[in-house]
Formats: structure tokens, C-alpha cells, sequence
């Protein structure tokens, strides 16, 4: 992207089919000089309005597009929390930890398309978007065959891990009839990512918004008018799924992409083995991250009375589900800013994105944590008609406002690690903070210490601390300079004949 005031540089392909060179001096550099050192206040708000605006124009229809799709699920829960406790134990736990698992597979196993189809349309292979995208889909349906079994086998499964029978095998038959869920998840990620590196993320939103306000009107209809309860639920959520997915084809098919779907074609059958590899590489991180989260309802379905446990904290990671949703947004927009700047050989001006959008999310982050505060003696019923799980849910508020913070400065920064090509650094640091550090804490406090619900949250929350402090300190003590270079050298490794050649055959 260049580095200028107009936003729909960031449209523009960073690389094109005529900047291929094999001339070890070329580099790929828009041309435009970095932003100049910032010497005074007036200076330092100048370039963080410019900056804002070209955060803002990725990260809002991201962020409108991710709420959406995270409140299927969410809207599902909350009217599920008016059927009765154990509906919403039972759907918090398929949502979590079954569909939770799923999600993270399949989505981080689809990200591994971002890559590939922006190389290709920065490259000017449009062509290849649309092959891209089938091979993902190939490999993400035949894991979605395959983690079919977590689904049928899910009642013995929660069992095993030490559920209540009663939370285990409601959540069970709940996972049988959410089959459907999983391949539209296979489906849609590639779609998604094929979608967004053509920068059409107007249709995604739309197509997400419509969604969500058939989901909502019928989800009341079939689980709380007509009394269908969670079956009625599952039918809602099954449908809305299949229809962005079906919907976001019918936009494909039509021909709006030009060039990028060519329709169908053999060639994505070819050098599945090498997308498998980069696919499984990109889910790894992703999975630490929601995975993470996922653990901390399965917790709580060991504590004492833990329908009440369960239901309560699937409220508040319900909470900062929606919220994670705002910072979802941010990440991509960070990712693409750093990337974009550090291929274009400007190293202050991403670094300066850096400070822009830990400000952003930070105050977005504290302004979502007040108003919580503001409402907590009402905010509860929204979601259970228990009086039990609403003041369960309103002893954790001072937690879940300090936990909106955080998640959504630690995204942020999560983004600057992909658009900086440290993915691998940073799930080794997501294994130590997390699953070495955070769970043994949060399980040493919760049962050990007695704290409960309260322990284990704080212990994890702390490794979420741990994690983005050190993501804090990496992005400022690098020398963003040397990793301008690294970014030229790996663009011209990816660009070159060699790659074209490659993707050709």
C-alpha cells in the first residue's frame, strides 16, 4: 500500500505481474518515502489521523462483518438462557468446546488462503484466487469428515473429560444436530479469505447483516414462540450458516469476480499435499488462541454446582466474544498495514500503525469496560432468567470489564505478528503463557485455593497478561528497520518466476 492520504491506495496490488524480477536488486517499494521522523505534538496528530483513517477503512466492515457471524452463535445462547439453565449449559458447552474446537481448525486452517490468494492478486496471477480456493475447500471438507466423529461421538467424549452426565449428554444430542454447522464453516473460510483479498468486504458485511436479522426474528420464532426449544435453535443457526454460505456462491458464480473464478477446475486437485502443510501450519496459532478460551467453560463444568458455573461464565465469554469480534478487526487491519508497510520499505510508518492501534484498542477496549460497569445490575437478566446465574455473572463483572481491556490490546498485537511473518515465534510464546503458565494457574487457584469460577478466570486472564506483555515489548524493542529488509527479501523469494511456475503447473 502506498503510504499516502488516500484510502483507496489500499485497493492496490502491492505487486504486479510486470514488478517480477529476478534481478536480486529489485525491490519492490512503491516508490513513496516513509513517513518522516515525528519531531512534535502537531506533527504526531497529523499522521495518527492519517493512520486512523486507513485503519478504520479495513478494520470497520472487518469488524461489522465478524460481530455478525459471532452473534449467530451468541443470539442462539442468549435465547437459549430463557429455555431453561441446563438448554444453556448444554449449548454453551457444544458452542465452546465441540463448535469451538471445529472453529479453530477450520478457520485457522483457512487462513492459510490469506496468504496465498493476496500473493496472487498482488502478483497479478488473479487467475489462481479461484484454484486456491477449491483446494482449500477439498482439504477443509475432508477434515470436516473427519472431525464428524467429535460430533457424534461428543456425549461420551464430555463424559471422558469429566462433565456432568446430565450437561454431557444434552450437549451430545446438541452436537448430532449441529453436523451441518461444521461444513459450512469448510465452506465458508476459503470463501471468506477469496473474497477479501479482492477487497469486496462490502458483500461479506451485507451478507452477514441479513443473516443475522433472519437469525434473530426466527431463533425467537421456533425456540421461545412455538416452544421448539434447542432443536428450534439448531435448525435457526444450521440455516443462517448455509445461507452466507450459499449466498456469498451465488455472488461468486455470478461473475462479479472477473477473472478471479474461472469455474471449476482439475487444477485443484494438484500439490494438495504442499496447501495441507501450509494450512496445518497456519491453524496452529489460531487453534492455541481459541482453544484457550474454550477451555475455560470446559473448566467450569467441574466445580460444584456447575450448571450455574457453566452458565455464568459462558454469559461472560459470551460478552467478550462480541468484543474479541471489535479486535478481530483490528488485527486484520494492523496485519495488513504492517505488512503492506514493511514491503513497501517503511519501517516509521509501521511502527507508528503499531502505537495507533494499541491507543485504538485500548480506549475502545476501556470505553466497552465502563459501560459494563455502568449497567451491571441490569445487564445480567439479558441473558438468564435465573437469579442465581445473574448474580453469579454480576460478582465477575470488575473481572470481565479488566478481561475487555485486555483482549482487545492482545489481538492487536497478535496482527502485528502476522503482518510481520512471526507466526511461529509467537505460538511458542502462546504454549509457555498459556497452557504452561495460565491453565496450571487458573486450575491451582479455581479448585486448590476454592476460589471457583473466580480462580480460574483470574489465572487465565493472567496468562492472557503475561502473553500480550511480551507482544508489547517484542514490537518495541525490534529493529523495524532490519525487518523492512527481511520483508524485501521475502517478497522477492515468493514473487519470483519460480513461484509462478509452480502455482502454473
Amino acid at each position: 500500500m502506498e503510504n499516502n492520504n488516500n484510502n483507496n491506495d489500499i485497493d492496490a496490488p502491492l505487486l504486479t505481474s510486470k514488478n517480477v524480477s529476478n534481478n536480486n536488486n529489485t525491490h519492490f517499494h512503491s516508490g513513496i518515502p516513509d513517513i518522516p521522523p515525528i519531531n512534535g505534538a502537531k506533527e504526531f496528530f497529523t499522521q495518527f489521523g492519517i493512520e486512523s483513517k486507513k485503519l478504520w477503512y479495513l478494520a470497520g466492515p472487518a469488524i461489522f462483518t465478524s460481530v455478525c457471524r459471532y452473534s449467530l452463535g451468541a443470539v442462539t445462547q442468549t435465547f437459549a438462557g430463557h429455555v431453561g439453565t441446563l438448554d444453556l449449559a448444554a449449548f454453551s458447552v457444544e458452542n465452546s468446546v465441540i463448535a469451538g474446537f471445529s472453529l479453530g481448525i477450520m478457520l485457522g486452517m483457512g487462513s492459510a488462503l490469506e496468504t496465498l490468494c493476496g500473493q496472487a492478486f498482488g502478483a497479478g496471477q488473479v487467475d489462481m484466487l479461484g484454484i486456491y480456493m477449491q483446494r482449500s475447500w477439498v482439504i477443509l471438507l475432508v477434515t470436516a469428515l473427519i472431525m464428524m466423529n467429535l460430533y457424534i461421538f461428543a456425549t461420551p467424549m464430555l463424559l471422558l473429560i469429566g462433565q456432568t452426565e446430565e450437561i454431557a449428554h444434552a450437549a451430545g444430542k446438541l452436537a448430532l444436530w449441529m453436523i451441518p454447522q461444521l461444513f459450512a464453516y469448510a465452506l465458508n473460510y476459503p470463501i471468506a479469505k477469496f473474497l477479501q483479498a479482492q477487497s469486496k468486504i462490502m458483500v461479506m458485511a451485507f451478507i452477514a447483516a441479513t443473516a443475522l436479522v433472519l437469525h434473530t426474528i426466527f431463533s425467537w420464532l421456533f425456540m421461545l414462540k412455538l416452544g421448539y426449544g434447542l432443536a428450534g435453535g439448531a435448525v435457526v443457526l444450521n440455516l443462517s450458516w448455509w445461507f452466507i454460505v450459499v449466498s456469498q456462491l451465488i455472488y461468486i458464480f455470478s461473475g462479479t469476480c472477473g477473472r478471479a473464478w474461472s469455474g471449476f477446475s482439475w487444477g485443484a486437485f494438484s500439490n494438495l499435499w504442499s496447501f495441507v502443510k501450509l494450512s496445518f501450519a497456519s491453524a496452529i496459532m489460531m487453534c492455541l488462541e481459541t482453544w484457550y478460551f474454550m477451555a475455560l467453560v470446559l473448566f467450569a463444568g467441574y466445580l460444584k454446582n456447575a450448571e450455574i458455573a457453566v452458565d455464568a461464565l459462558s454469559i461472560c465469554t459470551n460478552i467478550v466474544g462480541w468484543a474479541v469480534m471489535v479486535a478481530i478487526g483490528f488485527n486484520i487491519a494492523i496485519s495488513v498495514r504492517v505488512s503492506n508497510e514493511l514491503g513497501a520499505g517503511h519501517p516509521r510508518a509501521a511502527k507508528f500503525a503499531i502505537g495507533v492501534v494499541v491507543v485504538s484498542s485500548f480506549l475502545f477496549g476501556s470505553c466497552l469496560a465502563i459501560l459494563l460497569v455502568i449497567f451491571r445490575h441490569q445487564y445480567p437478566a439479558i441473558f438468564a432468567d435465573s437469579l442465581e446465574v445473574q448474580e453469579a455473572v454480576y460478582a465477575l463483572t470488575p473481572l470481565l470489564a479488566t478481561c475487555l481491556i485486555i483482549n482487545n490490546i492482545q489481538p492487536a498485537l497478535t496482527g502485528v505478528a502476522i503482518g510481520a511473518g512471526w507466526q511461529a515465534y509467537i505460538a511458542k510464546i502462546n504454549i509457555a503463557c498459556y497452557y504452561i503458565f495460565g491453565v496450571p494457574l487458573g486450575l491451582l487457584l479455581g479448585f486448590v485455593a476454592d476460589w471457583g469460577i473466580l480462580g480460574i478466570w483470574v489465572g487465565m486472564l493472567t496468562g492472557t497478561v503475561v502473553q500480550t506483555s511480551i507482544l508489547f515489548w517484542i514490537c518495541y524493542s525490534t529493529n523495524w528497520d532490519k525487518e523492512a529488509t527481511m520483508a524485501d527479501k521475502r517478497i522477492k523469494e515468493w514473487s519470483g518466476q519460480k513461484n509462478v511456475v509452480e502455482d502454473q503447473s
